[in-house]
């Protein structure tokens, strides 16, 4: 062996760890004397290359650990000057620039000393309002000019946003707890408007919804389809006094359209005086015309003095052999009297209007409106019915009268008549009164039914009528005069329609 271990390393070691280990025996085995063992244990031996390897890479590992957690501090000082050392100190430098004024109106001392003056006059809101976004910049604002204009905007805030709803009497707290949200606001008080400052000076680039607006067409372009004119009829009225028979004499029509694909019509009249209607005439049929001259006389056996009770109905038809009849449309002459007396035969022309169907005479109703602003109180009255349609096969009904008050379509409240039995023709004289505050009277409107009772199974619709704002001829012409002269009743009688039984 060459050097103090030779040169073959891993052998050497393991004899001298036989030799070490036989050397730690007490006592020593035969041949080792205690000096050759004591001698052996003073020797240090040198370290191997694989533990001075093992000591550098612990080494380097450390450092590379201080290393990284000296970063992490400065990444973790940096995020947080970033974060929330900066934000606050630019608040705090920003803050002297919320007074809202502009640098040059602070350059000089007088300019200082009349702005708290400005700042009373509501005009100069909106130029105060209109610097914040240029005197962000302005470090010369003084304290007091800052907390001036502060409280100014806030006061003025305050003003605007400010609401007040009028009282009114405890009675139409229910009447207002139906009606829908945005009802309430037509009943606020909106204090004082915005000054004149804060509106734009120009309407340079702003849409104008009035020029969207669809202009107004004419009268006649504006009728429904339902009131179009389908040609003329000419007939007359006579009164015979020792019959008490009334003559109507159907002389001709003109000018009717065309129903066949021949371009003409096969036309004829059925005459009724309602409101009976099974007492039915008609006419012959005239072929192929669309002017024909009928010259025919029709007799209605009715008394003189129920003569301002009935109306004349006629319907012109188109005749067909194959299939249904076409209705071509109708004549309705309410007022018998409107030409003349009936003493002597007075000829009418009469608008024939467009119909699909033959209309149904359902009766009239009567009924009087009267409203009190003062007490907010609403009363209608319903006066009587005449000439019902017969809804029971007794040829009679049983009659009733249903009042329901509406808004926006939905009813709030419904009140009703007592049930009168056995007749087209009740009275009643039965008033109804509703609740509604003044201001509200242009948002409600009243359905009027007329019912008949049936002891088994539900009761029947006869017909109805509106009145209201939104309600359409006569319903609206009420209306409007009820609200016209107030604490008086106005009554009128009203045509009942067809309508929906669930309202």
């Amino acid at each position: 062996m060459s050097g103090p271990w030779g040169t073959e390393g891993p052998r050497c070691q393991a004899a001298l760890a036989v030799l070490a280990s036989l050397c730690r025996a007490r006592p020593p085995p035969l041949g080792l004397d205690l000096e050759t063992c004591q001698s052996f244990e003073l020797q240090t031996p040198e370290r191997s290359p694989s533990a001075v390897n093992a000591g550098t890479s612990v080494s380097l590992l450390a450092v590379v650990v201080i290393v990284c957690g000296v970063a992490l501090v400065a990444v973790f000082l940096f995020l947080f000057w970033k974060l929330c050392w900066t934000p606050w100190r630019s608040k705090e430098a920003s803050s002297p620039s919320s007074a809202n004024i502009l640098p040059e109106a602070l350059q000089s001392p007088s300019s200082r000393g009349n702005m708290a003056d400005k700042l009373k006059d509501p005009h100069a809101l909106g130029f105060l309002e209109a610097a914040v976004k240029i005197s962000h910049t302005s470090p010369d604002i003084p304290a007091e000019v800052q907390m001036s204009v502060k409280e100014h905007i806030m006061r003025h805030t305050r003003l605007q946003r400010q609401t007040t709803e009028p009282a009114s009497s405890t009675r139409h707290t229910s009447f207002k707890r139906h009606l829908p949200r945005q009802m309430h606001v037509s009943s606020v008080d909106y204090g004082n408007e915005l000054p004149p400052a804060a509106e734009q000076p120009t309407s340079i680039g702003r849409i104008k919804p009035e020029l969207y607006k669809q202009k107004s067409v004419d009268g006649d372009d504006a009728k429904p389809e339902t009131s179009k004119s389908c040609g003329k009829i000419n007939f007359s009225l006579r009164y015979d006094y020792e019959s008490e028979t009334l003559i109507v004499r159907i002389l001709k029509a003109f000018d009717l359209p065309a129903k066949d694909f021949c371009g003409s019509s096969d036309p004829y009249v059925k005459i009724y005086l309602l409101p009976d209607r099974k007492c039915k005439l008609q006419t012959r049929v005239h072929r192929k015309t669309l002017n024909p001259t009928f010259d025919e006389d029709f007799h209605f056996p009715v008394p003189y003095e129920e003569l301002a009770d009935r109306k004349l109905h006629l319907s012109v038809f188109d005749f067909d052999r194959f299939s249904r009849h076409d209705m071509i449309g109708e004549v309705i002459l309410d007022n018998l009297f409107e030409a003349s007396d009936l003493s002597r035969e007075t000829s009418i022309w009469k608008d024939i209007q467009y119909a699909t169907s033959e209309s149904v005479d359902l009766g009239e109703i009567m009924f009087s409106l009267c409203y009190l602003p003062t007490a907010g109180r609403l009363t209608l009255t319903v006066i009587k019915c005449r000439n019902l349609k017969a809804m029971d096969i007794t040829g009679y009904s049983d009659p009733y009268v249903k009042v329901s008050l509406l808004c926006d379509g939905r009813r709030l409240k419904k009140k009703k008549t007592t049930i009168k039995k056995n007749t087209l023709n009740p009275i009643y004289n039965e008033a109804i009164i509703f609740d509604i505050p003044p201001e509200n009277m242009d948002q409600v409107s009243l359905l009027i039914s007329v019912m008949d009772y049936d002891r088994v199974g539900h009761n029947e619709i006869i017909g109805v009528c509106s009145v209201g704002i939104s309600a359409d001829g006569l319903g609206r012409d009420h209306w409007n005069e009820m609200l016209a002269y107030p604490r008086k009743p106005i009554a009128h009688w009203h045509s009942l329609v067809e309508g929906n039984p669930r309202l």
